[in-house]
């Protein structure tokens, strides 16, 4: 297997730490709003690489944190006039949700910055002890000229970090790149420390979660392309200084997603959130979507990609319909030997999909030729291929049963969508979620100020 390390620019052969054991840190969501499609792309990305993994033989710890203070937290809750804890909590219910109904897996460990606050004063005191941080008069920061090795992941020399994102220029730093360990405050969410009350800045935050969860050096550490600079650049400076021993050995960062040739994002408001797009599409349909790109590639995000994707979806599930396609003689044939070799080349899923087309094909050849028995046995192993996707989740007959293309929570979120709209006296926009429910099979039925519903 070949993995393509950010940190060395080309493609590795990948050899974990321990034989058969995989230790990977992705950087979770910083919970302040509803999860988008971008966030789903990547955390999607890393979901289907777990799943390849485990499935070749590899035990694999996979930790996704949760960033619960930052700043955008804070100024998010007083823009709601919600109680911080209050506000993080309720994000992460939806995020668990929007990440449930995508079929992603959970990760074996979740842990909170808030929840680490210890281990992150103890690396900050260990690198002040070694002369790598120093206090300031309003916060501690880290001293970038004093790793040697700092940009070797990005690329930059020390003249370009006034250019990244999240980098605070400050009168109060020795170095305009220095930057912030921790955060001076004696308002807001706040905890004791040698420095005095406040919080920690957001780089430390994943050093002390991922060392640790899996160690001070582990295997592969992920995340969005966004993140390549400054934050994963300063959680490797932070994390090997304290430990004189490399972070981790393989760094993945995913493409990221765009509507209209932009970046989608929060901050250029041009996102649109998981359950919006649910809305309108299945998961299953928005899952093939987001893995139908390679995960280092950028992805357009548009109505018409998905069509594509679900009549892509709906040719799959028309070859195994009316088969008995959990065959018990599985076959592996050459498709799966030329799958393995796409998944195993950097987890090539657009050639690992087209294989699984090449299989569909072949088996509706067979059933045209009345050949069931060996259709059969080829749909079986279509099943098995597509399984490691996350994809053909469904019997193909409740997949195409009265046109019912469409999971509870989406139906859910459309009932409570149109229970807004009657609060608000919108009853054209009611009455069209009801009658749109209707067309895809789903009946509503309005009984002791309760919404219920029923297939028809």
């Amino acid at each position: 297997m070949r993995i393509f390390n950010t940190l060395s620019g080309k493609k590795e052969a990948f050899k974990p730490i321990h034989e058969k054991s995989v230790r990977m840190y992705i950087c979770g969501m910083t919970v302040y709003d509803d999860t988008h499609m971008g966030h789903a792309r990547t955390f999607l990305s890393f979901d289907l690489i777990v799943r390849y993994l485990r499935n070749i033989g590899f035990k694999v710890t996979y930790v996704r944190n949760i960033t619960d203070v930052d700043d955008k937290i804070i100024s998010r809750a007083k823009e709601l006039n919600l109680d911080p804890t209050d506000l993080v909590q309720k994000y992460i219910n939806s995020m668990q949700e929007d990440f449930e109904s995508l079929g992603m897996i959970n990760p074996d460990l979740e842990p909170r910055a808030t929840e680490n606050i210890n281990s992150i004063i103890s690396l900050i005191e260990t690198l002040i002890d070694k002369g790598h941080a120093y206090e300031g008069d309003s916060d501690v920061y880290f001293s970038v000229e004093s790793f040697k090795s700092y940009g070797k992941l990005s690329g930059r020399n020390l003249e370009d970090m006034l250019a990244g994102a999240r980098v605070d220029i400050d009168v109060d730093k020795k170095n305009p790149s220095d930057f912030v360990l921790w955060k001076k405050d004696t308002e807001g969410i706040k905890w004791d420390s040698p420095w005095g009350l406040g919080r920690p800045g957001w780089h430390i935050e994943c050093s002390a979660m991922s060392i640790d969860a899996l160690g001070e050096t582990f295997d592969i550490h992920g995340g969005g392309s966004d993140l390549k600079f400054p934050h994963h650049e300063n959680e490797i400076a932070q994390s090997e200084c304290v430990t004189g021993k490399d972070f981790a050995k393989i760094w993945m960062h995913t493409g990221s997603l765009r509507i209209d040739k932009e970046k989608m994002s929060k901050s250029l408001g041009n996102f649109v959130t998981v359950k919006e797009s649910l809305e309108n599409h299945s998961p299953e349909v928005l899952r093939l979507f987001l893995i139908s790109s390679h995960y280092r590639s950028p992805l357009n995000y548009s109505d018409e990609s998905i069509e594509e994707a679900k009549s892509s979806l709906d040719r799959l599930y028309n070859s195994i319909k009316d088969l008995e396609y959990l065959s018990k003689e599985s076959v592996k044939s050459e498709y799966s030997d030329k799958f393995h070799n796409a998944m195993q080349d950097d987890f090539n899923t657009p050639s690992a999909i087209s294989v699984l087309f090449e299989i569909a094909r072949q088996v509706n050849s067979l059933k045209k030729d009345n050949e069931i028995e060996e259709a059969t046995k080829l749909a079986s192993e279509l099943y098995d291929l597509s399984s490691i996707l996350g994809l053909l989740q469904q019997d193909p007959s409740d997949y195409f049963r009265d046109g019912i293309n469409i999971s509870e929570s989406q139906i859910q979120s459309l009932i409570d969508k149109r229970n807004k709209a009657r609060a608000e006296k919108d009853f054209t926009l009611s009455d069209k979620i009801r009658d749109d429910l209707l067309e895809m099979g789903i009946a509503l039925e309005d009984r002791n100020n309760e919404t219920v519903w029923r297939k028809v």
